[in-house]
């Protein structure tokens, strides 16, 4: 090899040397610049990825193929932030098919992002996730290059903002309507308010008028000469009428002091412009609940007033006519029988007398029992009546309804006779009731005899106790305040009644019975009675149905007691004369036969004609072992006040008191003192020998 080739072979071995060693430089350059560009991919991906997972809104990225509809009629979410289950509501989207995902509105989201695919165009707007019910507000633009099918969509829920938009839409859509409606309605409570005959008045603290309609302004200077505006002090307008002003305060001030109440008064000038009103005041609050004033409607009821005065009056009338017209039947009732009784006593005394006289002396008995009989007879309708008027006298004791009547049954059973069949049916447990058992006793004989009156041809009668808790409803038709009751009740299964005679039945001598067969006053007795125990009667019945009769009796609270045994007749008793008795009556008849009788059986006894000559008695130092009185006495001291005033000094007198009449009012409904007793007249000589000398063998200790 010559040296040319050489040196040729070794610029180029050098050349080489060269270029390789400026390609080691470029690859070192090369290599340092791919790992700079790797290092700012990887930045970049770690800052999209962090914006990716940190934005608000929801964001995905989603990628068409074809599917069974068509060339790129699906598309799957291949990426998806967190934030797009919190505005989508659905969760864990990637992966999933939209077509899967919603089918009923998938056509819908396909065509959308579809046409973005295409175009490249990107487009903004709102749409409804119905299968969720949320409307989203969304952003969609094609991710590049188009070959990769993929569109990126960002979005947020606003449907609380649709719901908003769609509530002030409805709002705009009624919210005129509505203030024509709230005009409207205004000016009709504003008319209603001016064109009623009400007076309406509104006043702030102060008594200035907030409100005043034109009937009240116009009434108010009709009145006082005034007319009122909103603005006045109606004190003030009123400063020279200080009468009138100082009642004007006095109502308004209850309602301006939160009071709300009606009252009927009077205003204006009497017997020329002083009118009544009703007026209705309350107070006027704020929402907060503050008292702005108060408001007042008021009617003229001057002439309802005189209307009900009228009324009152004609009612008045009525009453006191038909009071008159019972007391016509009654007297003529009363006529009736007493004259008839009367014939007999007066008869049989004209021909006792003529027989003395004769000296028939064998026919003086037939003619002293003949009297005797009527004169009880009519000591019998007298009781009837005062039990009809409720002033009999009653001994009310705690009684069993239960025992007493199972103690009548077989009263009950000989008096309605074989014919009727008796049942008894009495409540467990049964209340006892405060009631004059041997009243109650007269009283259920009474029913049962007109039971069986009304079943002449046989029947069945049946006696009943109960206990009855009347409401105020149940109360109220029984004629009774509400409480507890015991009930006795008495049914047959005879004629019954008329309406039109239930209503009357309890009136005197009314009767239905045949001439002769009835006086008509057993249900009077009966209802009067108990009235005045502080029960109630009431009749059912029906006409061929029967006929039920019910009393209705308090309950007691206390304890049930037995009666006490009848008095025993004492007629063989002769106490020593040293024994003194004061009787006071007005009667000179009467007090003839007490100091008769009593000096008959031995008592020494003084006489006195009205109570202070009594009562002188009684305060002097004679020595009374018992005092017998009237209760009804002249001259300003009735027998109770006698007893009384004598018991101050001696006070363990003994009374008996006779009364014709019970006057509870005095002697206290039966509650007397102790070592004070009642005698009903008329009564017998042998009943008041008794009654006295059981209360004179208890003791004889002076008074």
């Amino acid at each position: 090899m010559d040296s040319i080739e050489l040196e040729d072979l070794q610029r180029r071995l050098k050349a080489l040397e060269e270029e390789n060693a400026r390609l080691k430089a470029a690859g070192a350059a090369v290599l340092t610049e791919r790992r700079k560009v790797e290092s700012a991919l990887a930045d970049s991906e770690e800052r999209y990825r962090t914006l990716f997972n940190s934005i608000d809104e929801g964001f995905c990225i989603i990628e068409f193929f074809d599917g069974p509809h068509g060339p790129l009629s699906d598309y799957v979410h291949v990426e998806a932030n967190p934030a797009y289950t919190q505005h989508a509501g659905i969760a864990n989207v990637v992966g999933q098919k939209v077509r899967e995902m919603v089918p009923d509105e998938a056509g819908g989201w396909v065509e959308l992002y579809g046409g973005v695919l295409r175009t490249g165009v990107p487009i903004r707007f709102e749409r409804e996730l119905v299968a969720t019910g949320r409307h989203l507000e969304l952003a969609a633009f094609r991710v590049e290059p188009a070959s990769r099918k993929q569109v990126a969509v960002l979005f947020q829920d606003i449907t609380p903002r649709k719901r908003a938009e769609r509530e002030l839409q409805q709002l705009n859509e009624t919210l005129e309507a509505r203030v024509v409606a709230a005009l409207a309605e205004r000016k009709l409570m504003a008319d209603l308010v001016e064109g009623t005959d009400a007076f309406v008045q509104v006043v702030d603290p102060d008594f200035r008028w907030l409100a005043v309609n034109g009937a009240a302004a116009r009434e108010f200077h009709r009145i006082y000469g005034i007319l009122p505006k909103v603005g006045d002090n109606m004190l003030e307008l009123l400063e020279d009428q200080p009468e009138h002003r100082d009642a004007i305060r006095t109502a308004w001030s209850r309602a301006l002091a939160g009071e709300a109440f009606v009252e009927i008064a009077g205003f204006g000038e009497p017997g020329r412009a002083r009118r009544f009103y009703e007026m209705r005041f309350n107070c006027l609050r704020d929402g907060d609940g503050r008292l702005l004033g108060a408001y007042q409607f008021s009617y003229d009821v001057t002439e309802r007033l005189k209307e009900q005065e009228r009324l009152r009056e004609a009612e008045e009338a009525l009453r006191q006519s038909q009071k008159m017209e019972a007391v016509g039947q009654l007297t003529g009732g009363i006529a009736h029988d007493f004259n008839n009784l009367l014939t007999g006593i007066i008869g049989s005394l004209e021909l006792l007398q003529t027989r003395i006289g004769q000296g028939r002396v064998k026919e003086i008995d037939r003619y002293v029992s003949a009297a005797q009989g009527a004169a009880k007879r009519a000591a019998a309708l007298t009781h009837r009546l005062l039990a009809f008027s409720r002033r009999q006298t009653l001994d009310p004791r705690p009684t069993d309804l239960n025992r007493l009547v199972m103690g009548m049954e077989e009263l009950v059973r000989r008096t309605v006779g074989p014919e009727i069949a008796v049942e008894v049916v009495t409540a467990g447990g049964l209340w006892p009731t405060l009631i004059d058992a041997s009243q109650l006793e007269n009283a259920l004989l009474n029913l049962c005899i007109n039971a069986r009156d009304a079943m002449p041809g046989g029947g069945r009668l049946t006696i009943e106790t109960a206990n009855r808790w009347l409401d105020e409803h149940g109360a109220g038709e029984r004629d009774l305040d509400p409480g507890q009751y015991v009930s006795l009740c008495v049914t047959d299964t005879g004629t019954g009644m008329a309406p039109e005679v239930v209503e009357r039945a309890f009136e005197p001598f009314f009767t239905t019975k045949p001439i002769g067969q009835g006086t008509g006053l057993g249900l009077s007795m009966v209802y009067g009675f108990v009235r005045q125990s502080g029960g109630q009667v009431r009749i059912y019945a029906e006409v061929g149905q029967g006929t039920t009769m019910c009393l209705y009796l308090p309950r007691h609270y206390g304890k049930e007691t037995d009666r006490p045994a009848a008095l025993a007749t004492k007629t063989a008793m002769h106490p020593q004369a040293d024994h003194t008795i004061l009787v006071v009556d007005d009667e000179p008849s009467i007090r003839m036969l007490l100091t008769d009788a009593l000096e008959e059986i031995g008592f020494n006894v003084i006489e006195a004609h009205d109570g202070p000559t009594g009562l002188n008695i009684l305060q002097s130092d004679q020595v009374i072992d018992l005092l017998v009185t009237d209760v009804g006495l002249p001259g300003g001291m009735n027998g109770r006040q006698l007893a009384d005033a004598a018991r101050t000094t001696r006070p363990a007198l003994k009374v008996l008191f006779i009364t014709g009449y019970a006057e509870n009012a005095i002697i206290g409904n039966g509650q007397l003192a102790p070592d004070m007793q009642v005698l009903t007249k008329p009564f017998v000589v042998e009943a008041l020998a008794s009654r006295i000398l059981d209360m004179i063998k208890d003791g004889t200790g002076r008074n």
